[in-house]
């Protein structure tokens, strides 16, 4: 086996442990970025919320050009990208040219599906299953060691400037290793629909500015309400471009079929739950108990170490673990259980948040839940699409996702910025904290009614383990599915 190809398998790995980590360093220094600046906590969490805004519509997009050009170029282009974000990150104290520097960081999502084509492309089809499992798991353990290495960086009150530092060389690294692979012509013909992607870039902003600045600016005032229905005047003019176009960013028959609307909303929830429950935690367990009457005043260091990694490194043992309750139960059981789960994490969280050990533990529920709900999606969505619309439905749950993951992030910072404590610290009174975690649990029970109700029953696909991961890396990606097991027409 030529060189090349055998690197294509670690290099895969490390490109994809580049993005979580990429997702999760700046989540605990939220707080240290908000007072360096100088800015309102509302404010500084939007270096979260565009990180996420842009991945929900560079992540097809980059896709998309991977088919069409070669994915080794297209990769080079997104680590040039997240390279020039990182050093302008690190160098500037300005919010608007960190926020740009976020969303040029943002590109790293697309590595994830790109690093799963490269291995479709290279490796043979005995070795392509364990492979992609593999580099799914980096999305776990990246995620981990961004939290590590945030909390080490920052220790004895650190800079936060150092975290992208530590960018700007991972990401040399990957532009190196990718820079090994082999050359590869697209496979794929047609066009990229750059006017859909802006259309919905600019209508997720309208949506979520508002919900972010609701507090400051007042619920009722023209700048909300103008802002939420320029949101719906340009989302409805979305989904009326998208149907006139040759190859849309999103099908709109994906926004009408009923399997796959609930398969979204689960999507957005497991998303909204996940940075719901990072952020919310993250800030709780920082709070000074003699100022505020609740808390942990814990370091960066001991909140990303002590209080969220163990719920982002658990994902590699419970990954798996969402297969296997697919294989034996389906999907629709399973992310049932998922959302049964992250409600009752949540309800912990609400009634118990005054010993370690309870933030641990009912953050490690929440987060358990989430990965295995997040197993159980491209298995629900392949039992009610036919084959070839496999990929475009995994896209737009992809997209889902990552819309929740900034909703979440925009009703943490909302509840936060809430009424805050006089003081010289705008801290959060304790009930605000309970209050997400309540919102999470009722939303728990809905999403659980929701699948469990309005899914319709379809037909029984028996699917292996191993098929099972494997459409779960793929969906993940937002990749078609090599499933000639799945040729037969379902049930919609």
């Amino acid at each position: 086996m030529p060189l090349k190809t055998r690197a294509a398998l670690p290099i895969a790995c490390y490109a994809v442990l580049l993005v979580s980590a990429l997702q999760t360093l700046v989540v605990p220094v939220v707080a240290d970025i908000r007072a360096d600046l100088d800015v309102s906590t509302s404010a500084a969490s939007w270096v979260v919320t565009a990180n996420l805004l842009a991945a929900a519509v560079l992540t097809p997009m980059l896709g998309r050009l991977g088919d069409l050009h070669g994915r080794r170029p297209v990769m080079l282009g997104v680590l040039t990208v997240v390279l020039l974000g990182s050093v302008l990150a690190a160098t500037t104290s300005s919010l608007p040219l960190l926020l740009l520097a976020r969303v040029a960081q943002a590109a790293s999502f697309g590595l994830f599906p790109l690093a799963i084509g490269v291995l479709r492309d290279e490796l043979p089809p005995h070795r392509l299953t364990g492979a992609m499992a593999l580099v799914s798991g980096m999305l776990s353990v990246g995620a981990g060691f961004g939290l590590a290495v945030t909390g080490l960086l920052m220790r004895d009150g650190g800079d936060y400037h150092r975290l992208f530092w530590l960018a700007t060389a991972l990401t040399v690294i990957g532009l190196a290793g990718v820079w090994m692979l082999p050359r590869r012509a697209g496979a794929a013909t047609g066009g990229l629909d750059w006017a859909g992607a802006g259309l919905l870039g600019l209508g997720l902003v309208l949506l979520l500015l508002p919900l972010a600045q609701g507090n400051g600016w007042g619920w009722g005032s023209a700048r909300v309400l103008g802002l939420l229905a320029a949101a719906v005047v340009v989302l409805t003019a979305f989904v009326l471009f998208e149907r006139r176009t040759a190859h849309p960013l999103v099908s709109t028959r994906m926004l009408t079929h009923r399997p796959i609307v609930v398969a979204n909303a689960a999507g957005l929830f497991l998303g909204f739950s996940m940075f719901a429950v990072f952020l919310a935690v993250s800030t709780l367990v920082q709070t000074p108990p003699e100022v505020a009457g609740y808390g942990f005043g814990a370091s960066v260091l001991t909140a990303s170490l002590v209080y969220l990694l163990p719920g982002t490194a658990s994902g590699v043992v419970t990954a798996p673990l969402g297969g296997r309750l697919v294989v034996r139960f389906g999907a629709k059981v399973t992310l049932v259980v998922a959302a049964v789960m992250a409600g009752a994490g949540f309800t912990m969280l609400a009634v118990l948040h005054d010993a370690t050990w309870e933030v641990i533990v009912g953050a490690l529920v929440v987060n358990t839940a989430v990965t295995i709900g997040y197993a159980a999606l491209p298995a629900l969505i392949i039992a009610h699409v036919e084959p070839a619309e496999t990929g475009i439905a995994n896209s737009v749950n992809s997209i889902a996702r990552s819309v929740g993951m900034s909703l979440g992030t925009a009703f943490v910072v909302t509840m936060m910025t809430r009424n805050p404590i006089p003081g010289p610290l705008p801290l959060p009174h304790e009930a605000q904290f309970v209050t997400v975690f309540v919102a999470g649990a009722v939303l728990a029970a809905v999403a659980a009614v929701t699948v469990g109700w309005a899914l319709p029953r379809a037909r029984r696909v028996d699917l292996t383990l191993a098929e099972v991961e494997a459409d779960e890396v793929l969906g993940a990606a937002g990749l078609d599915l090599p499933a000639p097991h799945l040729t037969a027409p379902r049930n919609s």
